[in-house]
Protein backbone atom coordinates (compact mmCIF):
# COMPACT_ATOMS: atom_id res chain seq x y z
CA UNK A 1 0.00 0.00 0.00
CA UNK A 2 1.49 3.46 -1.15
CA UNK A 3 1.11 6.05 2.19
CA UNK A 4 1.92 9.31 1.68
CA UNK A 5 2.46 11.76 4.74
CA UNK A 6 0.66 15.59 4.61
CA UNK A 7 2.09 16.81 7.98
CA UNK A 8 1.19 20.74 9.61
CA UNK A 9 0.45 22.35 12.69
CA UNK A 10 -2.95 22.72 10.85
CA UNK A 11 -4.57 25.39 13.37
CA UNK A 12 -6.96 25.76 12.25
CA UNK A 13 -7.39 23.62 8.77
CA UNK A 14 -7.96 25.23 5.81
CA UNK A 15 -9.91 24.48 2.66
CA UNK A 16 -6.63 24.94 0.84
CA UNK A 17 -5.23 22.00 3.41
CA UNK A 18 -8.50 20.02 2.47
CA UNK A 19 -8.07 20.56 -1.52
CA UNK A 20 -4.09 19.14 -1.12
CA UNK A 21 -4.81 16.67 1.26
CA UNK A 22 -8.18 15.12 -1.18
CA UNK A 23 -5.48 15.90 -4.49
CA UNK A 24 -3.04 13.48 -2.55
CA UNK A 25 -5.60 10.72 -2.29
CA UNK A 26 -6.19 10.58 -5.92
CA UNK A 27 -2.57 9.48 -5.95
CA UNK A 28 -1.65 7.32 -2.79
CA UNK A 29 -3.99 4.81 -1.58
CA UNK A 30 -3.80 6.26 1.49
CA UNK A 31 -3.08 9.89 2.92
CA UNK A 32 -2.38 10.69 6.82
CA UNK A 33 -2.57 13.77 7.73
CA UNK A 34 0.27 14.50 10.62
CA UNK A 35 -0.97 16.90 12.86
CA UNK A 36 2.27 18.27 14.58
CA UNK A 37 1.56 18.08 18.42
CA UNK A 38 4.18 20.81 19.33
CA UNK A 39 4.59 23.98 16.33
CA UNK A 40 7.27 26.25 17.57
CA UNK A 41 4.89 28.91 17.27
CA UNK A 42 1.73 29.92 19.63
CA UNK A 43 -1.56 28.03 18.69
CA UNK A 44 -4.98 28.97 18.75
CA UNK A 45 -6.28 25.13 19.51
CA UNK A 46 -4.59 23.10 21.21
CA UNK A 47 -3.93 19.73 19.62
CA UNK A 48 -6.86 17.37 20.38
CA UNK A 49 -8.78 20.45 19.31
CA UNK A 50 -6.82 20.34 15.95
CA UNK A 51 -7.30 16.68 15.43
CA UNK A 52 -10.95 17.21 16.38
CA UNK A 53 -11.12 19.63 13.48
CA UNK A 54 -9.19 17.62 10.87
CA UNK A 55 -11.40 14.74 11.44
CA UNK A 56 -14.05 16.29 11.04
CA UNK A 57 -12.83 17.86 7.68
CA UNK A 58 -12.12 14.61 6.29
CA UNK A 59 -14.78 12.56 7.66
CA UNK A 60 -16.29 12.08 3.77
CA UNK A 61 -12.63 10.81 2.76
CA UNK A 62 -12.11 7.20 3.80
CA UNK A 63 -8.55 7.49 2.08
CA UNK A 64 -7.63 10.21 4.41
CA UNK A 65 -6.98 9.88 8.35
CA UNK A 66 -5.68 12.19 10.76
CA UNK A 67 -3.16 11.72 13.87
CA UNK A 68 -0.94 13.67 15.96
CA UNK A 69 2.26 13.52 16.33
CA UNK A 70 5.18 14.97 18.25
CA UNK A 71 8.80 13.58 16.83
CA UNK A 72 10.68 14.39 13.11
CA UNK A 73 8.35 14.45 10.33
CA UNK A 74 10.66 11.75 8.80
CA UNK A 75 10.72 9.29 11.59
CA UNK A 76 7.04 9.70 12.18
CA UNK A 77 6.42 9.03 8.67
CA UNK A 78 8.44 5.47 9.35
CA UNK A 79 6.32 4.56 12.19
CA UNK A 80 2.93 5.05 10.07
CA UNK A 81 4.72 3.50 7.07
CA UNK A 82 4.58 6.17 4.61
CA UNK A 83 7.42 6.71 2.18
CA UNK A 84 6.36 10.39 0.74
CA UNK A 85 5.44 13.26 2.59
CA UNK A 86 2.97 15.66 0.61
CA UNK A 87 3.41 19.43 1.20
CA UNK A 88 1.14 22.25 -0.66
CA UNK A 89 2.98 25.07 -2.05
CA UNK A 90 1.28 28.73 -2.21
CA UNK A 91 3.31 31.06 -3.14
CA UNK A 92 7.34 31.40 -3.92
CA UNK A 93 8.31 31.93 -0.03
CA UNK A 94 6.86 28.85 0.77
CA UNK A 95 9.28 27.14 -1.73
CA UNK A 96 12.35 28.23 -0.42
CA UNK A 97 11.21 27.23 2.94
CA UNK A 98 10.03 23.92 1.71
CA UNK A 99 13.24 23.04 0.27
CA UNK A 100 15.03 23.73 3.01
CA UNK A 101 13.22 20.84 4.72
CA UNK A 102 12.98 18.78 1.93
CA UNK A 103 16.84 18.62 2.18
CA UNK A 104 17.67 17.89 5.44
CA UNK A 105 14.44 15.32 5.81
CA UNK A 106 16.24 13.76 2.46
CA UNK A 107 19.77 13.54 4.71
CA UNK A 108 18.10 12.06 7.64
CA UNK A 109 15.50 9.57 5.59
CA UNK A 110 17.13 9.15 2.01
CA UNK A 111 14.37 6.64 1.08
CA UNK A 112 11.57 9.17 1.70
CA UNK A 113 10.26 10.81 -1.25
CA UNK A 114 8.47 14.63 -0.84
CA UNK A 115 5.53 15.43 -3.23
CA UNK A 116 4.78 19.21 -3.68
CA UNK A 117 1.02 20.56 -4.69
CA UNK A 118 1.01 23.60 -5.94
CA UNK A 119 -2.35 25.16 -4.04
CA UNK A 120 -5.48 25.92 -6.25
CA UNK A 121 -5.63 29.50 -7.53
CA UNK A 122 -8.92 30.12 -5.20
CA UNK A 123 -6.74 28.96 -2.03
CA UNK A 124 -3.26 30.75 -3.03
CA UNK A 125 -3.52 33.79 -0.46
CA UNK A 126 -5.19 31.68 2.59
CA UNK A 127 -2.98 31.03 5.14
CA UNK A 128 -4.19 30.12 8.88
CA UNK A 129 -2.46 32.94 10.51
CA UNK A 130 -4.22 35.14 8.33
CA UNK A 131 -7.65 33.25 8.54
CA UNK A 132 -7.63 33.89 12.30
CA UNK A 133 -6.51 37.03 12.41
CA UNK A 134 -9.43 37.84 10.29
CA UNK A 135 -11.87 35.97 12.05
CA UNK A 136 -10.63 37.61 15.45
CA UNK A 137 -11.82 40.66 13.48
CA UNK A 138 -15.13 39.52 12.75
CA UNK A 139 -14.62 38.85 9.04
CA UNK A 140 -16.42 36.56 6.88
CA UNK A 141 -14.23 33.42 6.44
CA UNK A 142 -17.05 30.77 5.80
CA UNK A 143 -15.71 29.81 1.81
CA UNK A 144 -12.14 29.50 3.37
CA UNK A 145 -12.63 26.89 5.92
CA UNK A 146 -14.92 23.81 6.67
CA UNK A 147 -18.18 24.66 8.76
CA UNK A 148 -16.59 22.71 11.75
CA UNK A 149 -13.66 25.73 11.42
CA UNK A 150 -16.24 28.29 11.12
CA UNK A 151 -17.91 27.85 14.48
CA UNK A 152 -14.63 27.00 16.63
CA UNK A 153 -13.36 30.09 15.59
CA UNK A 154 -16.53 31.53 16.57
CA UNK A 155 -16.08 30.16 20.13
CA UNK A 156 -12.14 30.71 20.42
CA UNK A 157 -12.23 34.67 19.14
CA UNK A 158 -16.03 35.90 19.97
CA UNK A 159 -16.63 37.02 16.71
CA UNK A 160 -18.87 37.11 14.46
CA UNK A 161 -17.36 35.21 11.47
Amino acid sequence: MTIALYPGAFDPITNGHLDIAIRAAKLFEKVIIGVYDTPDKNVLFNTEERLVLVRQSVADFPKIEAVSFGNLVVDFANEVGADTIVRGLRIGADFEREFAMAMMNKKLAPDCELVCLITSPKYQFVSSSLLKEVAGLEGRIDDLVPQSVVEALKKKTFSKV
